[in-house]
């Protein structure tokens, strides 16, 4: 129904942000991570999603797409609710989520208030099926994407890493490789490149 809102901070609270939009002020639901980029007083956009219940009807919004895109893919998973996506996208970010699925780090994903082991355990479980079910080739990884030149020389692990992390936030298998296109990802981390093309991309 929206698909943005934009206007000034009219104020801050915890995981609440105010947005005055054209005289109307709304309550946007939101993550520590889109609360640390806004200023009271100065314009913001937030990227929408409306959550509509039995009893109730809440805006979530996020400072970018990337963030939105994580929010509804854990609203996917069985058992998680917005409070929990929005707890889990608190502690993690877009890319960082992305790792911890790849890598099973459930140490990571515990972290987020009222988010527990079996929690942990079920986005994980839940968000890999989803990249097994996305790739051309359940499970071979990097051999589903043909690497660019420019990462030839890159380890295979590190490519499946990053490969998996992009799968995870969407990214189609083209779209990967075109993405990966020019990068040197041989002198970065598996985060930082998977940063790299979450800021060079508009998804």
């Amino acid at each position: 129904m929206f698909y943005y809102i934009e206007g000034a901070v009219a104020a801050l609270d915890k995981n609440l942000a105010v947005i005055d939009a054209g005289g109307v002020a709304f309550a946007v639901n939101t993550t520590v991570n889109t609360l640390s980029r806004l200023r009271s007083g100065e314009r913001a956009r937030l990227y929408t999603y409306l959550n509509v219940g039995e009893n109730a009807m809440d805006l979530y919004g996020f400072y970018d797409l990337s963030e939105k895109r994580c929010f509804e893919l854990l609203l996917g998973v069985s058992g998680v609710g917005p409070k929990a996506a929005l707890s889990v996208l608190s502690v993690c970010t877009p890319e960082s989520l992305a790792m911890a699925v790849v890598t099973e780090n459930e140490k990571m994903l515990t972290a987020a208030p009222g988010v527990g082991k079996r929690g942990a355990q079920r986005i994980i479980l839940e968000l890999r099926d989803k990249i097994a079910k996305e790739m051309p080739a359940a499970g071979s990884g990097a051999a589903a994407f043909p690497p660019p030149a420019a990462v030839a020389g890159v380890p295979g692990k590190k490519l499946n890493d990053i490969t998996g992390a992009l799968a995870v936030l969407g990214y189609a298998p083209q779209e990967i490789t075109a993405a990966l296109h020019g990068l040197d990802i041989e002198s970065m981390s598996v985060e930082e490149a998977v940063k790299a093309v979450l800021k060079g991309s508009v998804k």
